[in-house]
């Protein structure tokens, strides 16, 4: 007599409209173990912080820097190896050209909006400007506006919080900071792009750091993990499956790329930079962040 099936399982979830999940997300690649349950969510960052703190997803996609530092305050939550956002960074960091020419190099010194100081985009893009333009990101005064997703992380003293009630462009209109880091926003008026040929610049940071870099990752309960593995190859497959019926660029233009050897340079830039930022006490390895997945996954995660 054969061992009886495990029962299927269904999953509180959290995922976004990206490319790389429409077709789990419409049932176009079905599950016959696993049903998911997915929130009613506009904004999938808005839920991070529910997530980091109250653990209120079994599986989802979360902001990198936020599973780093969720990973080093022991969060419940094993990362798999799937990226469901990822862009080149170049094009979200812009100036006043009312206030005159402002190139990144000058940023020593400057007052720098960010909506939060543990925010991936920022973490990104401080990191290249430290890299590539120079920048002492000690000397800069990082105003933001919103708390970090843990509540264990405490930040650097040039971190400041915007007054109540301020907004991010606004401040930048009326000259209150320097620059900002607005995310995928379009110019308008005289709130211009810092790098102009951001496109190129992108494209030209992915060819030499092996990819474009990675925004938000899939994870699942540690609880699931541990006594539901067939489970996880389950929620894996469906992704592997739901990001293959997309089309999107290949090779190191591919922003949604799966596998542990996919996204090694990337996930080991994003620890270098969130340990050189203050945002991480310690610097793990890929293969220790992605020790559980592999785990359960063998080959298939690689």
């Amino acid at each position: 007599m054969s061992a009886p099936s495990a029962p299927p399982m269904t999953l509180y979830s959290l995922l976004g409209p990206h490319a790389g999940t429409a077709a789990l997300k419409t049932g176009r690649v079905p599950s016959s173990l696993v049903a998911f349950e997915f929130a009613d969510v506009k904004v999938v960052n808005t839920q991070f912080k529910a997530m980091m703190r109250d653990h209120k997803y079994d599986f989802g996609e979360i902001a990198i820097n936020t599973f780093l530092q969720g990973h080093e305050f022991h969060k419940p939550y094993v990362l798999l190896p799937v990226t469901t956002n990822g862009r080149n960074q170049h094009h979200t960091l812009f100036y006043n050209a009312d206030r005159g020419p402002l190139a990144p190099r000058e940023l020593n010194g400057k007052r720098v909006g960010v909506r939060a100081y543990t925010q991936t985009t920022g973490v990104w893009v401080r990191g290249f400007l430290a890299e590539d333009y120079g920048v002492d990101l000690r000397s800069v005064t990082w105003v933001t506006f919103e708390d970090p997703h843990l509540a264990e992380y405490r930040e650097p003293a040039n971190v400041v919080r915007a007054s109540e009630g301020k907004n991010l462009k606004q401040m930048l209109l009326d000259g209150e900071i320097d620059a900002a880091i607005l995310g995928d926003v379009a110019e308008e008026g005289p709130i211009r792009h810092m790098i102009p040929d951001h496109a190129e610049a992108g494209q030209r940071w992915a060819r030499a750091h092996g990819g474009v870099p990675i925004n938000h990752m899939t994870v699942i309960r540690r609880s699931i993990a541990e006594t539901r593995p067939d489970v996880v190859r389950e929620v894996y497959r469906v992704l592997k499956e739901s990001r293959a019926l997309a089309t999107l660029p290949t090779g190191e233009n591919d922003p949604l790329r799966v596998g542990v050897g996919a996204n090694r340079r990337s996930l080991e830039l994003m620890v270098a930079y969130s340990y050189q930022q203050g945002l991480i006490s310690r610097s793990p390895t890929v293969d220790e962040l992605c020790a559980d997945a592999v785990r359960i996954l063998g080959s298939e995660a690689e």
